[in-house]
C-alpha cells in the first residue's frame, strides 16, 4: 500500500479507515506462516507456489493491501496473500491459514498447493488430510485445535493473523490505536499511573513492576533519556521475544513509543541478538514505514513529541541479557554488568535515565492503553495479572511457542496444550528460566506458574523457556549442560561467578564421568551458596540453580552417579555397560566385525563377549545385532 505522511491525529484516524477498508476487500485470506519454524520447513516455497498457482488459474490475488477490489471468477473479491507471523504450532509447521473459515492445514508442502488452490480457494472445500487430527478426531478450525483452545493469545494476537511487514495491515487492526490515546486523551502522569494499576510485571524474568521503573525514570530532572528494549534472550530454547519481533514487529515500536512519551525519552535502542536476522530485518522495515509515515521521528502527529528509534544488534553474549551490560554493550564497551546503585533508571545508557523492558513488556503496553487496568488485572492472578508466552521445548508431543494466562498449571500446558510426553514417555521435569531457573517435577504439576508462586518453589519465570524432559533423561547430565553454558557465557568481571562456576562445572563433569566423590554433593551446595551471595549481577547469583535444584529434587541420582558408578537414566555415556546377553545370543559375530576397537569376541554359535576395558560404548553392535541380544544399562 502506498502510505503517506501522517501530519495529526485526522490523518491518521483517516488513513487507519483506508487500511481497514482495504482489508475488507480481502475476504479470504490465505495465511502462510513466515516465522522462522516454518520458513525452515519451506513455508517460502509455499508462498510461491500458491501465487503462482493463483496467477495462472487467473483468481485476483494481492499480496498487500491497497489493492483495489477486483471481482473473482465466481463474483467474490481479491484473495489475500500473507505472509504472517509465527503461528506457534511449531511441531506442525509448515502452517496455512484459511479465512474466514479459520481452517488451518498442518504439514503442507508444495506438491499440496495445487489442491489447496481448487478445493478451498475455488470451491471451499475443507481438505481432511491436511487438517491436525488427534485420533479419530479432525479439528478443522485452528481455535479448536487442543494446542489452541486453552491458550490466551494476548500479545500474539496478531501472529498469524495479518502480514507482520505491514504497517497498514497494523492500522487495519487498529494498530498505534494507543499511541493516538496517548498523545491526545491523556497526560504522562496518567499513562505512568494506568500501566502502575495494572501491576504489568517485567517480562524478561525479573518480575519487577513497568510501571515503577516508568515512574522513577519520569521524575528524572536530567532533559535527556532513553527508552531501550531488551531483545536479546539469550535462554537455551527460547524464541518467545524472536517470535513477536518477527510476527509484530509494530506492537513493540508503539509500546516502546508510549513509554518514551510517558517518560520523556527522545530516542530508543533495540538490543537485538545477531543471531535474529529475520527479527532485525523486520524490525528495520517497520521502523522505515513508521519514519515514512511520519509516527517517528520529529514532532509526531504535530504534537511537538520526537522518538527515534535505532537497532544494535548483540555479538550473542548472554550476559548481555543483564541490564548494565546490555547499555555497556550498545555503548560499543564489552559487555560486563557493573556495581549498583546507581541503576539504570537513574544511570542508564549513556550515563543517562533509561526505561529497560523486554520485548514481550512493550507488546502488552498498546492494549493496557486501550482496555484499561482494570481489564488487565482481570486475566491472571491478582499479583501476577495478564498473560505470558512460553517456548515449549523438549520431550514433548506438541512443540512450540504458547501464551497462557499467568497462573496456568505445568499439568495444563504440559498434558492439555502440549500433549503429553512423547512417545508416552514419563513426565520427569522440565526447566524453567534457562540457565537461571530450576527444575520443577512431578509434585509441581498443578503448581500455578506466576511470579511469586515460582520463587517460593525455588524457580523463576525467567524470558519463559520451558524444555520438558521424560525417564530417559538424566538429570545430572542437565545440570551439567547448564553449568556448561553459564560457565562459558561468564563475562569474567567478577572472581565467584569466573572461578566458582568453573570449579562446579569441574566436579559435575567429574561426577558423569564415573569419578564422583562422597564430598562432591556438600562441595557443590557450599560453591553454590557463595556464588549466589557474593556475584556481580543477577545473571551470576543465579548460575547455580540447576544444580541447587536437580540435587535437591533429584538426589539419588547423584547418589547413584557417585556410589554406584551408574546412571539410572542410562543417559551417561561413561556409565553405561553394554553387554550381550547369552541367552539371546546366536552367535553370528556381527557385533564383533562393526566393533570399531576389537571389543567383541567369540566363537561361531557360541555366545559372544564384551570386554568393559575395551568397549567404547559407541552402540555399533547395539543397533547392529539382528537379534536384539545386547543391552545397555
Amino acid at each position: 500500500m502506498q502510505t503517506t505522511m501522517l501530519e495529526n491525529r485526522r490523518d491518521l484516524q483517516r488513513f487507519r479507515k483506508i487500511c481497514g477498508k482495504a482489508a475488507k476487500a480481502e475476504p479470504q485470506k490465505i495465511l502462510i506462516c513466515a516465522g522462522t519454524g516454518c520458513i525452515a520447513s519451506g513455508a517460502l516455497k509455499l508462498f510461491d507456489r500458491l501465487h503462482a498457482l493463483m496467477e495462472e488459474k487467473g483468481i485476483p490475488c494481492s499480496v498487500e493491501l491497497g489493492l483495489e477490489p477486483h471481482e473473482h471468477v465466481d463474483g467474490g473479491h481479491t484473495v489475500g496473500m500473507k505472509k504472517s507471523g509465527c503461528h506457534g504450532f511449531c511441531e506442525m509447521g509448515a502452517l496455512v491459514r484459511i479465512e474466514p473459515q479459520g481452517w488451518l492445514y498442518t504439514r503442507v508442502k508444495p506438491e499440496d498447493c495445487e489442491e489447496i488452490v481448487e478445493r478451498t480457494i475455488m470451491k471451499g472445500e475443507h481438505i481432511e488430510r491436511l487438517a491436525y487430527t488427534k485420533g479419530d478426531i479432525v479439528f478443522k478450525k485452528q481455535e479448536e485445535i487442543p494446542f489452541y483452545a486453552k491458550q490466551t493469545r494476548q500479545v500474539l494476537a496478531h501472529c498469524g493473523h495479518i502480514d507482520a511487514t505491514s504497517i497498514a495491515e497494523y492500522l487495519a487492526a487498529d494498530g498505534y490505536s494507543a499511541l493516538e490515546k496517548a498523545l491526545f486523551d491523556m497526560d504522562r502522569d496518567s499513562i505512568v499511573q494506568e500501566v502502575i494499576d495494572s501491576n504489568l510485571r517485567g517480562r524478561g524474568g525479573g518480575g519487577f513492576p513497568t510501571g515503577r521503573k516508568w515512574q522513577q525514570v519520569q521524575k528524572q530532572k536530567e532533559p535527556k533519556k532513553y527508552v531501550v528494549c531488551n531483545g536479546d534472550e539469550g535462554d537455551p530454547g527460547a524464541f518467545m521475544d524472536r517470535s513477536i519481533m518477527e510476527g509484530d514487529p509494530h506492537c513493540v515500536l508503539e509500546g516502546m513509543m508510549v513509554a518514551a512519551y510517558a517518560c520523556g525519552a527522545d530516542e530508543g535502542y533495540i538490543y537485538v541478538r545477531a543471531e535474529y536476522p529475520m527479527a532485525v530485518e523486520r524490525l528495520q522495515g517497520a521502523i522505515a514505514q513508521a519514519e515514512k509515515c511520519g509516527l517517528l521521528g520529529e514532532d509526531i502527529l504535530g504534537t511537538g513529541f520526537n522518538f527515534n528509534v535505532h537497532i544494535n544488534r548483540g555479538a550473542g553474549a548472554f550476559v548481555c541479557g543483564e541490564g548494565s551490560a546490555l547499555t555497556a554493550s550498545i555503548e560499543g564497551k564489552r559487555g560486563m554488568p557493573r556495581v549498583k546503585p546507581p541503576r539504570t533508571v537513574e544511570q542508564g545508557l549513556f550515563e543517562k535515565p533509561t526505561v529497560l523492558n523486554n520485548v514481550e513488556t512493550f507488546a502488552n503496553i498498546p492494549a493496557i492503553l486501550l482496555n484499561g487496568s482494570e481489564w488487565f488485572k482481570s486475566i491472571g492472578p491478582e499479583n501476577s495479572p495478564g498473560t505470558k508466552s512460553f517456548a515449549l521445548t523438549g520431550n514433548i508431543e506438541n512443540t512450540g511457542l504458547i501464551e497462557v494466562p499467568m497462573g496456568a498449571t505445568l499439568r495444563e500446558i504440559i498434558f492439555d496444550i502440549g500433549g503429553g510426553m512423547r512417545g508416552g514417555r514419563e513426565f520427569k521435569a522440565v526447566q524453567i528460566g534457562g540457565p537461571s531457573g530450576a527444575c520443577l517435577t512431578k509434585e509441581h504439576l498443578d503448581l500455578p506458574l506466576d511470579f511469586d508462586s515460582l520463587k517460593k518453589a525455588g524457580a523463576m519465570v525467567g524470558s519463559g523457556g520451558l524444555v520438558v524432559m521424560d525417564d530417559t533423561t538424566c538429570m545430572v547430565e542437565v545440570a551439567t549442560f547448564f553449568m556448561n553454558f553459564t560457565q562459558n557465557e561468564s563475562c569474567g568481571k567478577c572472581v565467584p561467578c569466573r572461578e566458582g562456576t568453573r570449579l562446579m562445572l569441574e566436579i559435575l563433569e567429574r561426577i558423569v564421568s564415573g569419578n564422583g566423590e562422597e564430598c562432591d554433593l556438600d562441595l557443590l551446595g557450599d560453591l553454590a551458596e557463595t556464588i549466589s551471595s557474593t556475584a556481580l549481577c543477577g545473571l551470576g547469583k543465579t548460575a547455580p540453580n540447576p544444580v541447587v535444584s536437580t540435587i535437591r529434587s533429584f538426589r539419588d541420582e547423584y547418589e547413584a552417579h557417585i556410589r554406584e558408578k551408574r546412571c539410572p537414566a542410562g543417559a551417561c555415556k561413561s556409565l553405561k555397560r553394554i553387554a550381550i546377553v547369552p541367552e539371546i545370543c546366536k552367535g553370528c559375530s556381527k557385533c564383533a566385525r562393526v566393533c570399531p576397537v576389537e571389543a567383541i569376541s567369540g566363537k561361531i554359535k557360541e555366545s559372544f563377549v564384551i570386554d568393559q576395558g575395551k568397549c567404547i560404548k559407541c552402540e555399533a553392535c547395539l543397533s547392529d545385532c539382528p537379534f536384539g541380544a545386547i543391552k545397555a544399562s
